[in-house]
Parts: C-alpha cells; structure tokens; sequence
C-alpha cells in the first residue's frame, strides 16, 4: 500500500501473531489484541499438578512454512524452536483389530502397509500418493499461496487443462480414494483427513489428497515442550520487529468510516483507530458480529450462510499412573462404521448427536514438560463432536452430558485395547461449548467452514475482505484450517498489503 500503515490484528492466534510479524517487519505499526489472557487462540495449554497438555493441534506439518516465517522477520526457526521428526508418526488401530504405524517418511510406507495390512496394499497408497503429489504441484503456488478470487480461482487454473483435471474440482476426497483403494482399511485412512478441515469424506473435495502426501513427503514434527511455544515463539518475534500485544482486550466492533475499515472499539469503549483491520477471528463472529450491519459485505455474508461449518471435538484430558508400552506419539483407533460417526456429526439420518461410536485419537507426547515424573503420562483424547447448538443441536452445557460422554468415550478406549480408566489419577473434560467460550468460534466449531462439497476449498472466505482495509487470516479463511493453511494465510495478507 505503500507508506507505514497503522494495523490493527484482531486475536492472537497463530494466524494473526504471524501475519503481526510479518507486517512489523515490513515496517508497519503493529498492535495485536486479544480477548484471552494470554495469545495462541486454539493452541492452547493446560497444566496442572505437573501434568501439561496441548489442547488443540499436536504436531506440525509442512514445517518449511514456518521455518519462511522466521527466515522472513528476522533469526532462523532452528534458533528459537526444537522441532524433532516422529517417527512414526500415526499408529493405527481397526476395528477388526488389525493395526499399523505410518513411518515418518515416505520410503518405509508400502512396505509397512504391505506387512500390517496385506500384500499389495504399500502399492495402492503408494499409487494414491502418486496423484496426490501431482495435485499439490498443480495447487501450491496458484492456490494454497494465492489470494482466493472464487471461481475465477478455477478459471485461473483451468488454463492448464492437465492441472485442472489432476486436480478434479467436481470430485470428492472418497471418490478419488475408491478409484484406487480397495481395501476398506486403507478407505479410513485416506477418510481420516476429510476431518482435518472438519469435513465428511463423502463430501469433501478431492483436493483435500494434498493433506497426506503433505505430511507423509515433508514428515509430522513436534516442537519440544509443546506446540503451545508456536504461538509464544511468534509472538515474541512480532514484538521483536516492533509490534505491540495487548491481551485482555476484546473487540466489539470493526469501524468503519469513509467505506473501508478505520479501526477497532474494544470492549471498554477504547478506539484504536486504524488504516488496516487484519481480523484473526473466524469469519462468521467477523461478518456477523463484529462488523456494523451497514457495512457493505452483504455477499460476503450471504456467502457465509450457504455454507456449512465445519464440526466440532470434545476433549478428555487425562492425567495417567504408570506408562503405556509401545504408545506412539499419536494413536488413532477406528470404529466399525466411519460414516455412522459423519451421520452424526452433520445430522443425516436423524439429528446431530454424540457419535455412539467414535474414531478416537490420542496424542500422548514422550516429553518431560507433559509430564510430573517418568512414572506417568498425559493423554490429549480427542473425539469429533457436532458444534454447541441448543435449541437446535446438541447443548453440551445440558446436565450430565459431558461427564456421560466421557464415560462413555473412556468404555471405547477400552473396547479397542486401550483400557485406562484403572490408570486416571484426574480427568478434565472438554466441550464444544467450552470451545465456544475459550476462543470464540461459533459452536466451538474448530476449522471454520467445513469443506463439505466437491468445490468448498474454492469457496471460502477470502483473504481480502469486501471492505477496502479489512483483510481475514487463520483457519476459517483461504487457504483453509490447520498450522500451515493458517500460516499460509498470513503470508498472503501480508503480501497484499506490502510492505511500508
């Protein structure tokens, strides 16, 4: 835009911290605000009688994204956070009690699959794979690193017949999935990344195939003493190039003034006047509350309605007597019936409910700062949840509800070869509805927008708003949910407003 700008970011998530980095370092006059007391937004954490718990994402993909972010303000990733490689990086449990282990990279795969699973499974992964990378190549630059326009996205893209059809705009995540994997094992884990962005499989685009040629090509890494010094780390570097973080300052409203975004109010009546608004809330609370209703972004809104958000989790978290043998870092135990759990979830064949029977994950990280001596663990249990909807939904804040379901998700544990509950010394339950609370996203609803239809990933709310000075960052605008789309996002806001 040419000139230092007065910018104002609203929420410290990782989204926004990012893009406040990138923005000071360009020169501009940063102030971060964040209603909570301290920032990281959904990279939370919780600690308590020496027990600590990330309690949101718990490991980092396609790490070279926040490694350009630290090269681009200032000292290197490596000088500041210790990300270590896991290997393995999921370990998988079925229903009919077979289990396997992906390898952190992708020369161990076939053969692990072929050996857990059956021969011939390692070459339809492998093959599924194949066009996944074709599909990331085609969509890198034009789309996960672009502004979104919409269609004219697609139409962008559909210059090159070949990438466009690699990229199968009409099609969905499980149809491109059937077309090479036979075995219904193999269909769950290809399934399993439709929830990345909170999306049923069957519905889902296919380009969602990029999520794990991503983690299986670049490796899942943890970043010692918890992913909640992700957004510490960031935050410090913003405050390094000069940007200011004020916590415990909500925002009521976005101003306007002139046609274009002129700043914030907070909650105590304080204006920060401004000549560009970054808003790292999620688009809905952006578009439907936070902004005046004159403001002129009605097909913005009217966007926002015809889409679906995407669901929700409730969290257990467990603190554990004794150690658990052969535990990975990250375990995930399937059910019998994955699209029961999507039935539920989004309300088809009866109303949203509690699944019954859900995929359960556990990241339980061998690392000393989770833990209050080597006699015991702490257990991140997360199961997807439909959002915190009464009246219409399902009210997690109903009496006995979240205690019964917790019960209910410790029988499950147990069912599948996990039996802990003799093990629990506390437990910590966590709702949607305290979701809702803690970070503001409606219904607790963990990645914005669902991408459920075959051309949703086209569709989501853009970087750059309707309102001239009001730009979208974090998981429920382009490119989408999850630590490298939110990073992505910041980088593309920080591109279109340039530096000073």
């Amino acid at each position: 835009m040419g000139g230092v700008a007065r910018v104002v970011v609203v929420g410290a998530g990782l989204g926004g911290l990012a893009a406040a980095a990138r923005l000071a370092a360009g020169g501009h006059a940063v102030t971060v605000v964040e209603a909570a007391p301290q920032v990281g937004g959904k990279l939370g954490w919780y600690a308590r009688d020496g027990h600590g718990f990330d309690t949101g994402p718990s490991l980092v993909t396609l790490p070279q994204v926040l490694a350009d972010l630290f090269a681009a303000t200032g000292a290197p990733l490596a000088d500041v956070l210790d990300l270590q490689r896991l290997d393995p990086a999921v370990a998988y449990r079925f229903a009919d009690g077979t289990t396997t282990a992906v390898p952190g990279r992708l020369d161990g795969i076939a053969a692990r699959l072929d050996d857990d699973l059956g021969a011939g499974r390692g070459a339809q992964w492998s093959a599924l794979l194949t066009r996944a990378e074709a599909m990331w190549r085609a969509t890198e630059q034009p789309f996960l690193r672009s502004p979104l326009a919409g269609a004219a996205t697609l139409a962008r893209m559909a210059r090159r017949t070949a990438d466009l059809r690699t990229i199968a705009p009409g099609r969905t995540l499980r149809g491109v999935g059937r077309g090479y994997l036979t075995d219904p094992r193999l269909r769950m884990l290809l399934d399993r990344y439709a929830t990345y962005s909170g999306s049923d499989p069957r519905w889902a685009p296919a380009a969602l195939l990029t999520v794990p040629w991503v983690e299986q090509a670049f490796g899942s890494w943890y970043v010692r003493g918890g992913l909640r010094r992700l957004p510490e780390a960031v935050a410090e570097r913003a405050v390094e190039r000069g940007a200011v973080v004020r916590t415990g300052a909500a925002v009521a409203e976005v101003l306007v003034d002139g046609g274009r975004a002129a700043g914030v109010r907070l909650a105590d009546g304080e204006r920060l006047p401004a000549d560009v608004v970054v808003c790292n809330a999620d688009a809905a609370a952006l578009y439907g509350r936070l902004l005046p209703r004159r403001a002129p972004v009605r097909r913005a809104r009217a966007a926002l309605r015809r889409v679906e958000p995407s669901f929700s989790g409730f969290v257990l978290l467990l603190a554990l007597d004794g150690r658990t043998p052969g535990l990975a870092h990250h375990t995930v135990l399937f059910p019998e019936r994955y699209d029961a759990e999507f039935d539920a979830l989004f309300g088809r064949r009866g109303p949203k409910r509690p699944v019954e029977d859900p995929t359960v994950y556990v990241s339980a990280p061998d690392d000393p700062a989770t833990r209050p001596d080597a006699a015991s663990e702490s257990w991140f249990v997360l199961v997807n949840a439909p959002r915190h909807e009464p009246g219409s939904g399902v009210d997690w804040d109903a009496p006995g509800l979240a205690d019964g379901y917790a019960d209910r998700v410790l029988a499950v544990l147990a069912e599948r070869g996990l039996d802990v509950r003799h093990r629990v010394r506390w437990r910590v339950v966590r709702t949607p509805a305290d979701l809702e609370r803690e970070t503001g996203s409606p219904g607790g609803s963990i990645y914005g927008t669902s991408s459920n239809g075959a051309r949703a990933a086209f569709l989501r709310p853009a970087n750059a708003s309707p309102l001239p000075g009001l730009y979208l960052v974090g998981g429920s605008a382009h490119p989408g949910g999850g630590l490298p789309l939110v990073l992505l996002s910041a980088e593309i806001v920080a591109g279109l407003v340039g530096p000073a």
